[in-house]
């Protein structure tokens, strides 16, 4: 118990000291393996043996497809489309936010992405139709977190390497959730555009609505191939991940043309960079939870929330709460790899469905994006719009309350995950 008192507390000394968060997971680790007694040799093995995993190579593929169709111009092909057939209704251009946000987030599985590529065209036209600067960038940071919800999702994939569960199967209990969010999302916006004085957009004709609908079809496609792939039995996730991959260059290059050579390499570099700052947290978390595990720290834990609980609606309401908080101060891969130990054995105790609880764990750390002080969403949001987070973090509310009710809803009514894959028979 000393140890554990020395892990968490070394941890929280570390996050206090803005150390990243890696750092943290990966020195904090170090420093009980050392007080344990346990031999060194293990601290790279077991790096090693966590990161090693087929699975986890869908992540650099992923990131890959996602920004070799964002290089490629086909953010602004979607916010076309949806401006074309949404945007002349009341709050047009917010519904164009979140449809958009939709849509890429099925083509880039992240967050941060999702807002920094659609941000930079819809805060503008959003602030110059007549909505305020604060509920723009804050309706953006809401709907990137949609990101990691709509299939392929890189927290989908840690989930179903930590938990041993099907990725296709989480994939598909991700749809619904995520469609519902972006409803939530939009009710709201309706409700606060009524108090602003917008101007409408135009009409579109349904000549230019196919027009646009041409124009945007291959981007679209991606996530057809990848979902498609997965559930025709053609391919695994991960090699789902590296056709779509494969897909999105051969698009950039030959179709829209907005992709050269130069550009290739550029665009492997940042991928591998972004892999690389992912997987090391990867690595330092699963570390942290290896020796949690060791040390029996896990079990001690789903002991006494199995305790505390006593029932699974109150578990539910634990679970949400630990994970609104640790989204506050976590990014999602490091919660899950703390988090899913303590709280699948629960869970499946209790009858709760696993594919269920890693959908519950993804949203509470997808609004965790958009809570100070380690909201990325939002940081990512004031850099495009030049505002403060104390505004930002006002503008926020509502979405945030929106968000809430759908977390409510999909925890306690399981079914609304879980229908979907299985009526399609998914395993």
């Amino acid at each position: 118990m000393n140890v554990a008192a020395l892990l968490f507390a070394s941890f929280a000394g570390f996050l206090l000291l803005n150390v990243p968060i890696a750092l943290s997971l990966g020195v904090s680790s170090l420093i009980a393996m050392l007080v344990s007694g346990l031999p060194l040799d293990m601290f790279p093995m077991q790096i090693y043996a966590n990161i090693g995993k087929f699975t986890l190579l869908a992540i650099p593929f992923f990131m890959l497809a996602g920004n070799t169709m964002e290089k490629a111009g086909i953010s602004d092909k979607l916010i076309n489309l949806a401006n074309k057939f949404v945007g002349h209704k009341t709050g047009g251009l917010a519904i164009v936010g979140v449809v958009t946000s939709c849509f890429f987030a099925a083509i880039s599985g992240s967050g941060p992405a999702t807002v920094a590529s659609l941000g930079v065209i819809i805060i503008p036209a959003m602030i110059n139709s007549g909505y305020s600067k604060g509920m723009s960038s804050a309706l953006m940071a809401t709907a990137g977190g949609i990101g990691v919800i709509i299939p392929p999702s890189i927290p989908f994939v840690v989930y179903g390497a930590i938990a041993g569960v099907s990725i296709g199967k989480i994939f598909m209990a991700g749809i619904v959730p995520g469609l519902l969010m972006g409803t939530a999302l939009i009710i709201a916006s309706l409700m606060m555009s009524k108090k602003m004085d917008i101007d409408p957009q135009p009409k579109a004709s349904a000549k230019e609505r196919a027009a646009a609908f041409k124009d945007a079809i291959w981007g679209l496609m991606m996530p057809i191939i990848i979902l498609g792939g997965i559930y025709g039995g053609f391919f695994t996730p991960t090699e789902a991940a590296a056709v779509a991959a494969v897909y999105g260059i051969l698009v950039g290059m030959f179709v829209y043309r907005k992709i050269g050579l130069k550009d290739l390499y550029n665009l492997m570099v940042e991928s591998a960079i972004g892999s690389a700052i992912v997987m090391f947290i990867v690595a330092a978390a699963s570390l942290f939870a290896w020796f949690c595990t060791t040390e029996g720290i896990s079990d001690m834990a789903s002991d006494l929330l199995l305790a505390v609980s006593g029932s699974k609606y109150v578990f539910l309401l634990i679970v949400n709460i630990i994970l609104l908080i640790a989204g506050c101060f976590l990014d999602a891969t490091s919660a899950l790899y703390i988090f899913t130990p303590i709280m699948l054995p629960v869970a499946t105790a209790l009858g709760y469905d696993p594919i269920a609880l890693g959908v519950v764990m993804t949203v509470n750390l997808a609004i965790g994006m958009i809570t100070p002080p380690v909201g990325v969403n939002l940081y990512v949001a004031c850099g495009v719009s030049k505002i403060s987070l104390g505004q930002i973090s006002k503008a926020v509310v509502p979405y945030l309350i929106a968000s809430l009710i759908v977390l409510f809803l999909i925890t306690y009514v399981p079914g609304i995950i879980t229908f979907l894959p299985n009526m399609m028979g998914i395993k």
